[in-house]
């Protein structure tokens, strides 16, 4: 195939993309789906390592070691798809309200409520019943392991109700929602993380290095608030920026190197993302030093994004029918797993992990379709219902008061 025939196919793709600058991100879904399943598989993680210490140790060659200090630790890196979920509700969130025309933030944050609230709340319920159902015995976990710390084994109306608030900074019958927290946050102060994205757009360089830093602050002060909230600007500033990104996009779709940059973002996200479990034996964690490599992830998370948007392999992998499927389901995946894992620990044991690992993983995608189709599906509707509705009656209250100003000013004219 000579180079001309390939850069026409490649201007083809990129000028599919330039035309389709208002339509859904979907390689966004699908990169959602693949991070809700990194989530689930961290915390089956969480569950086995305990086990996998005391067996095998931690030492170069250990199981531990190859699941966690080599690139292999992408497929349970936890922590770092929470991150790529924060810059993805930073971009996804944001986009709406810089299209051409009104936009609502009443209507949307209504709807955001609803969106959010709803299947929280039956996700909890879900975890409660469970407990109820199952008695949680602390003698199948190991004293002191993550399981037998952070997981709820009895629960009462107060625990439910706080849990259900969304602003708890800890949760024991359904981990996953600390997150929510500041996904909630987010949304309220999205006004003003548009003005500030807008203001530094043109500075984006500056804007993103501040980003960072303020969250790499956050870690050392112990403010989790600083800590987080910055990754979701760095999402709207994307979303600011996205026009931008898709020309830079295409334009490097046109050279003769393309798929070496395309490659090179990727796994460079990629490695930025989990870089701290790949120099753990070198840089400890804890450490000063460890902290700031840690604060790498943030890039590799804003990387990653990048990727799904830019690079044509990337996307077109994240754009297949499993990654879309997943996407849909994800959010659902993402609260409903954590009960599930929790009550199958509980009942075979830690030492059983591969067991619990076999039936929690499917277990939790079927919950997760079921539990889309029955909550999180009928939620979204009523969430848009809400959000139409609010926007409608605060159109239709402006338009009444500007009205009644105009009467009263005609009025005022004729009296005279």
């Amino acid at each position: 195939m000579s180079f001309s025939t390939t850069a026409e196919r490649q201007s083809a793709y990129s000028d599919r993309i330039a035309g389709r600058a208002g339509t859904r991100l979907t390689a966004l879904d699908g990169l959602r789906g693949v991070a809700a399943v990194v989530v689930v598989l961290y915390h089956l993680f969480l569950v086995a390592e305990p086990v996998l210490r005391r067996q095998g140790g931690s030492g170069v060659g250990s199981p531990l070691w190859w699941v966690s200090q080599t690139p292999l630790k992408l497929v349970t890196a936890g922590s770092e798809a929470v991150l790529v979920f924060f810059v993805l509700s930073g971009l996804v969130v944001a986009l709406p309200a810089l299209k051409p025309g009104s936009f609502s933030w009443s209507g949307f944050l209504s709807g955001r409520l609803a969106r959010l609230y709803l299947p929280v709340w039956a996700s909890i319920g879900i975890g409660t019943l469970l407990i109820w159902m199952i008695p949680r015995d602390d003698s199948t976990v190991g004293q002191g392991t993550w399981m037998d710390t952070s997981q709820a084994t009895s629960t009462n109306w107060s625990s439910f109700l706080t849990e259900a608030s969304l602003i708890r900074a800890s949760y024991d019958l359904n981990n996953v929602l600390w997150s929510l927290r500041w996904e909630l946050l987010f949304s309220v102060l999205l006004p003003l993380f548009l003005a500030l994205a807008v203001v530094t757009a043109r500075y984006w360089v500056i804007a993103l290095t501040a980003a960072v830093a303020l969250s790499t602050i956050g870690v050392l002060s112990g403010i989790d608030g600083l800590r987080y909230l910055p990754v979701f600007f760095i999402g709207t500033l994307m979303a600011v920026r996205l026009d931008a990104i898709r020309e830079w996009t295409r334009r490097r779709l046109l050279r003769r190197r393309s798929t070496l940059w395309g490659v090179a973002l990727a796994g460079g996200a990629l490695l930025l993302l989990i870089c701290q479990w790949l120099l753990r034996p070198l840089v400890p964690a804890g450490s000063v030093a460890g902290t700031l490599l840690a604060q790498l992830s943030v890039l590799g998370a804003a990387g990653v994004v990048l990727a799904a948007i830019g690079v044509p392999p990337v996307r077109a992998a994240l754009e297949a029918r499993a990654p879309q499927w997943l996407g849909r389901v994800s959010f659902s995946l993402y609260l409903i797993h954590m009960p599930l894992l929790a009550t199958l620990t509980f009942m075979f044991g830690d030492d059983r992990w591969w067991l619990v690992a076999l039936i929690t993983v499917p277990l939790a995608v079927l919950a997760a379709w079921g539990f889309n189709r029955v909550i999180e599906g009928p939620s979204q509707r009523l969430a848009r219902r809400i959000s139409s509705s609010v926007s409608r009656r605060l159109d239709a209250h402006r338009a009444g008061g500007a009205l009644g100003r105009s009467v009263s000013g005609s009025a005022a004219k004729s009296g005279r």
